[in-house]
């Protein structure tokens, strides 16, 4: 059985909703960044962290892609064309969504007071917004590459989220309403569910 290490209100949520689709067995441990058991597994500190039997391996990104390689769905086959283009999409949303609201996050909350420039917020607003109106002209429809879903609409929508409870401007008509009707899906509710019980 899988174990998944993190918040549910962090990154870890983006695995969690991934074994949820995916149908596979997993214990999630509510662990925060540089928990004792989640520093015995990834010496950074950082979450989420999956354990598979011997295997750890950190980094949402990296664990999604493993998952869906493992398992043969929510993902291309390697070395096709589209495979290329999902790595594309994975890598542009980590880039230019999720970086700049990890930015904003740490001049908002995380960094000693001292440190954070306001100005940096409204920076990484503007810039996560421009980023957000070209993935909407990029979007194909009903998900990101068309008909399949894959791993980079999950890192889309958690980001989408996280932009939403952050106050982010997202003006892109297409995308809002792709992902008004993927929060939809049960496993993604599970992730609501799993929020109140923390």
């Amino acid at each position: 059985m899988y174990k998944i290490y993190g918040r549910i209100q962090s990154r870890a949520s983006r695995v969690i909703w991934l074994l949820e689709e995916l149908g596979q067995d997993y214990e999630w441990i509510d662990a925060g960044p540089h928990d004792p058991r989640v520093l015995d597994l990834n010496g950074t500190g950082k979450i989420p962290v999956l354990q598979d039997g011997d295997a750890i391996i950190s980094d949402s990104a990296a664990i999604m892609t493993y998952l869906a390689d493992k398992h043969g769905a929510f993902t291309y086959p390697a070395g096709t064309p589209e495979r290329a283009e999902q790595d594309s999409l994975l890598h542009a949303l980590l880039e230019e969504f999720d970086a700049p609201l990890w930015l904003a996050a740490r001049h908002m909350f995380i960094l000693p007071k001292d440190k954070r420039v306001p100005q940096v917020v409204e920076t990484a607003k503007w810039e996560f917004d421009r980023s957000f109106q070209r993935m909407g002209q990029r979007f194909k429809g009903p998900f990101l590459q068309g008909e399949q879903m894959t791993i980079a609409d999950i890192l889309c929508i958690h980001c989408m989220s996280w932009a939403k409870s952050a106050g982010f401007p997202m003006n892109s008509d297409s995308l809002k309403a792709y992902g008004k009707r993927v929060r939809e899906r049960p496993a993604y509710k599970k992730l609501g569910e799993m929020a109140k019980s923390a």
